[in-house]
């Protein structure tokens, strides 16, 4: 037995009791359909529940179960209340009175809210899902600090993307909230990012540590083929079978690059390639959806805006259109392209291992420095299409046997570096560190 001083405590210290953790609640400004944080919320929720935790979720939108559920409305970034203010706060450096007062008084209404799901649910621990590190919500990152300052409940936050990541917040008239809560100076936070390059820029900023789990998919139950439901996908789109499908699954945003998608598609010189791109560009308005269109015309590229066949999960809409889960789409790609200009991690790429596909990627930063050194084998652009660069496409999708290969080897080092286990290594001693009991 080791002796109490030989570790450095005093015999008459008093010694704080340390929480048990059971229950935990993951904040977000929504939990529901198939963006990036929603779908990794669901990849850890299922890990912690593993390893014998019980998650409850808290957000302005919410698909989970009921009975596990807090909705707070105004912690969607999309209610009518958060954009007026994101009207009035970004793209302009003074805010006025009022705006102020709004903030306030909305972050108050968040914060009441928050503790009723606190007591609701009895949780032990608060896991904050980019709700404290991009600025969409600005209310509900102020709400959320100050409810773990005052109940001194823990919290680890998971960073996906940061303001300074984000052209769009640089002139903005909410420096102070920015530096109180996106991300908070706090040592008492446990901070989690999801890329290197993250984690050396928030040190620099903050002075703060912070811990890189990557984003994952469960490579040790790979997918299954497609049933039934999803085996008529191409026909529901209008995309034949001996149709060459050039899957895009990303929004349709600036940064996603789709234009080179486009051209890719034009240079290809295949007339049956299809273009098919899964999400609309949803609060980011229509001016980029607009280029995309126009552009596709001007170069003859049949494009397939899918948006409207696909979901979260499966089901039919209220004027009865089938719609498809993002799982069932990846099967039916001949080729998944992702020439995103920028991402925080990737996870396109991922899905794209996982159901073994060959890619076209562009180097954006986080693949450059903790996807590419690992590996993989893709078919990559340095910012721009070459000739080199189609004719490799050209040739995989021509020669079965070396796309097999490609993406057996992928799927492999996805398994080896990309895996549950590598969440599950680093959250078991997140939230097995010894945390002192919170004062009554």
């Amino acid at each position: 037995m080791i002796a109490r001083s030989s570790i450095g405590v005093c015999p008459n210290m008093v010694v704080p009791n340390v929480v048990n953790i059971r229950n935990i609640g993951i904040v977000s400004t929504r939990i529901s359909g198939t963006d990036g944080v929603s779908l990794e919320i669901s990849k850890w929720s299922q890990i912690i529940e593993r390893l014998g935790y019980r998650c409850y979720y808290i957000a302005g939108k919410c698909d989970r179960a009921p009975e596990h559920s807090f909705v707070v409305e105004e912690a969607d970034f999309r209610h009518p209340m958060i954009g007026a203010i994101n009207q009035q706060i970004f793209g302009r450096q003074q805010r006025t009175r009022d705006v102020s007062e709004q903030i306030h008084r909305v972050a108050g209404d968040i914060k009441n809210k928050l503790y009723a799901a606190i007591e609701r649910f009895e949780l032990d621990l608060l896991i904050a899902e980019n709700s404290l590190t991009i600025p969409i919500n600005i209310p509900l990152g102020l709400a959320l600090v100050e409810v773990i300052l005052e109940a001194g409940i823990h919290c680890i936050a998971h960073h996906h993307d940061f303001v300074w990541e984000r052209e769009r917040f640089l002139v903005n008239a909410v420096d102070d909230y920015l530096r109180a809560a996106f991300p908070p100076v706090l040592s008492e936070i446990d901070h989690v990012v999801i890329n290197s390059v993250a984690a050396e820029e928030f040190s620099r900023r903050t002075g703060l540590s912070s811990r890189i789990i990557p984003n994952v998919m469960d490579f040790a139950s790979p997918p299954s083929p497609p049933d039934e439901y999803a085996l008529d996908f191409r026909q529901t789109i209008g995309v034949a079978e001996d149709d060459v499908l050039i899957l895009q699954p990303t929004r349709v945003v600036r940064r996603k690059g789709i234009e080179h998608t486009i051209e890719l598609v034009h240079r290809l010189k295949t007339p049956r390639c299809k273009l098919v791109i899964t999400h609309g560009a949803e609060d980011e308005g229509d001016t980029y959806p607009d280029r995309v269109r126009e552009y596709a015309a001007l170069l003859g590229v049949p494009v397939i805006f899918a948006s409207p066949w696909i979901s979260h999960q499966r089901g039919v809409t209220e004027g009865s259109t089938k719609q498809y889960a993002i799982w069932d789409v990846y099967p039916h790609a001949d080729l998944v392209a992702y020439p995103s200009t920028y991402e925080g991690f990737g996870n396109a790429f991922l899905e794209a291992v996982y159901y073994k596909k060959p890619i076209l990627c562009n180097r954006y930063t986080a693949f450059r420095t903790d996807i590419e050194p690992c590996g993989f084998r893709a078919t990559v652009m340095d910012g721009f299409l070459t000739d080199q660069v189609v004719e490799d496409v050209s040739s995989v999708l021509r020669d079965e046997v070396h796309r097999r290969e490609m993406v057996e080897h992928n799927y492999k080092l996805g398994q080896r570096f990309f895996s549950f286990d590598v969440v599950q290594r680093e959250l078991q001693m997140l939230l097995a560190r010894p945390r002192p009991e919170r004062a009554a």
